[in-house]
């Protein structure tokens, strides 16, 4: 995931190069920057700063949730500390996901989370019965948790993902309200720069406003 920062500055590049060729002359250039320039892109001048991709400043991890479609949040999203994993590992499969959120029994309190790499390297790799270890036994716990708010910005919860090398982060307000994968991540990026191009062809024919 470390890479993913260098592909969509990669990505801005190259279509912003693909737009010159298509209109080849220093007035597109100029036209083309200052586009970037009004709407936050990455420029020439701001390459050595932070990820900078227009309108994902203003992304929020609520929205990407709403663009997953279905239910954000239910049983199907967690399992129990005392749970086999091999119930966990089957849920996952289940629902098509590759994490479950842990929570302790009765209280219902966060407890940590379990992915399908926990099941990997710590079930599988080492030899362990997944009928006979419990989720609590190989979960990450709560204390090393990375988690992000609905109103946390895309960015941000990319940067998290990236710098922790973690593809699941809960999504909590007070509760469990979702879960965001590197994937839905990568979407909304892909997502914003389709559009960003799109907006850029318009200006540079003089349909934009």
């Amino acid at each position: 995931m470390q890479g993913l920062v260098r592909a969509i500055r990669s990505y801005q590049e190259t279509f912003r190069a693909a737009i010159l060729q298509q209109h080849g002359n220093g007035g597109a250039a100029f036209e083309v920057e200052k586009f970037l320039s009004r709407f936050g892109g990455v420029t020439s001048s701001s390459r050595s700063s932070p990820v900078q991709l227009k309108g994902l400043e203003n992304v929020t991890v609520a929205e990407v949730l709403m663009t997953k479609g279905g239910e954000k949040v239910g049983s199907w999203l967690w399992c129990h500390t005392d749970d086999a994993v091999i119930h966990a590992v089957k849920k996952m499969a289940a629902n098509n996901i590759g994490s479950l959120v842990v929570l302790k029994p009765v209280v219902q309190h966060l407890a940590g989370l379990v992915t399908e790499r926990d099941y990997t390297m710590k079930i599988i790799g080492q030899g362990r019965s997944p009928t006979l270890t419990r989720v609590g036994e190989i979960m990450t716990d709560k204390d090393k948790l990375i988690t992000v708010t609905s109103d946390t910005n895309i960015l941000k919860a990319m940067q998290l993902m990236t710098e922790n090398r973690i593809r699941h982060v809960p999504v909590m307000d007070g509760k469990i309200v979702g879960m965001i994968s590197i994937v839905d991540v990568v979407r909304a990026v892909v997502e914003q720069q389709s559009g960003e191009l799109k907006r850029l062809n318009e200006f540079i024919r003089g349909d934009y406003y």
